[in-house]
């Protein structure tokens, strides 16, 4: 028998995804110059050569049937080797090989380790705003997900976590730098984020996970520092994709590392083990584990997507927009003029824009522009976004 949820689901794309087929077709309708589309974080700047280089280098130094056959369950040894050697080196993030499992993205990532750590009668809490499939992974990981309120500037609002995180947590989502609002949490704010869930660890007598969803760690302006949430506290999961920082969305690599200093991080292990089993993600693309392994740690070339952050952040405030401050990812949050995102959303179409109410992502009355896009569609889109605005005032 069909899964009724299962067809629902499928039936209905996210708004993103929406958004995006729209844009398609507006393209091939109108033109792709006239269609100014920040439906969807890819990424625009090419991969690093290194990327390249890698490839090359493996089809020559391995032979066809290594090259693209099995590799462990979990992923590569010598991948998983140089990675946690990396993450110690880079970040003083305590990390074991044998405790990292490589996946088909963040994605693969997040829905293995919240299969992990929570089922039913569990909550897991998530810092709005934040990306809409956290909702779609943690039910159905059988658990139920709890809105935390951002504060000022779309930053932790220690306070509101505070009243949000029960005895049924088993897990507490972060991200930064954040997707929709591109803010990256402060050292201090990671910090008494750790003092916290500590603190509620002791009082419950069970551990609350910290899943530390990380995709654009490397994605940061203007000399920003962020910390990790593995540096400060044990209970961390994190999760990563190359899918930005090497411009590899299409391929689908990334890795979950359980921090060595979880309690019983033996068996946390076992249970992301047990928990990518059951779900078929075994076994990440074998090809893309290897060239992770020659370019993890390869930065991206940020100046693209800086200039275009200066470019549309600095030209919707000078025609009147409110937006957050994007330290971060390649994402702006604007707030709709009227409050009201999805027609803010609907009327911008009418002028070529395609712009994601944050309705979905729990952060009503704004909106999220994705950046990642050429230099030459944002100063074109800035005359429409300026009718669009005064449209309001009609």
């Amino acid at each position: 028998m069909i899964q009724q949820d299962m067809m629902q689901l499928g039936k209905r794309r996210s708004t993103i995804r929406e958004l995006f087929e729209f844009g398609r077709q507006r393209k091939e309708a109108v033109g792709a110059d006239k269609v100014f589309d920040f439906s969807l974080g890819n990424p625009s700047v090419p991969a690093p050569q290194a990327v390249e280089q890698a490839i090359r280098e493996l089809l020559e130094e391995k032979d066809p049937v290594s090259l693209h056959g099995y590799t462990s369950a979990q992923g590569d040894a010598g991948v998983r080797r140089i990675i946690a050697e990396n993450l110690k080196a880079r970040y003083g993030v305590p990390c074991d090989p044998d405790l990292i499992y490589m996946t088909c993205g963040a994605a693969a990532s997040l829905t293995i380790s919240l299969h992990a750590v929570a089922g039913e009668g569990d909550e897991v809490a998530v810092l709005t705003p934040y990306f809409p499939e956290y909702r779609v992974f943690v039910e159905k990981a059988g658990a139920k997900l709890v809105e935390v309120p951002c504060g000022a500037g779309f930053g932790l609002d220690l306070e509101a976590l505070d009243r949000a995180v029960t005895e049924k947590t088993a897990a507490v989502i972060v991200n930064s730098p954040n997707n929709p609002t591109g803010v990256v949490l402060k050292p201090e704010e990671i910090s008494a984020l750790a003092a916290l869930l500590s603190e509620k660890e002791a009082a419950f007598g069970h551990p609350v996970y910290l899943i530390s969803d990380e995709p654009y760690r490397e994605l940061i302006y203007g000399g920003k520092r962020t910390a990790l949430p593995a540096q400060v506290y044990p209970d961390t999961i994190t999760c990563y994709s190359y899918s930005k920082a090497l411009s590899l969305p299409g391929e689908r690599i990334g890795y979950i590392a359980v921090s060595p200093k979880a309690r019983d991080a033996g068996d946390l292990y076992a249970a992301v083990c047990g928990a990518g089993r059951a779900l078929g993600f075994v076994c990440a693309p074998a090809l893309f584990q290897y060239v992770a392994g020659k370019c993890d740690g390869v930065l991206p070339d940020l100046a693209a997507y800086d200039e275009n952050r200066r470019l549309l952040t600095e030209g919707l405030r000078e025609i009147g927009y409110e937006t957050a401050s994007p330290d971060g990812a390649f994402y702006l949050f604007v707030k709709a003029p009227d409050g009201n995102a999805p027609a803010f959303s609907e009327r911008a179409k009418k002028y070529e824009i395609l712009l994601v109410p944050g309705d979905d992502f729990g952060g009503p009355g704004w909106a999220r522009l994705a950046y990642c896009v050429k230099k030459e569609t944002i100063v074109n889109a800035l005359p429409a976004f300026r009718a669009l605005y005064e449209s309001y005032g009609e």
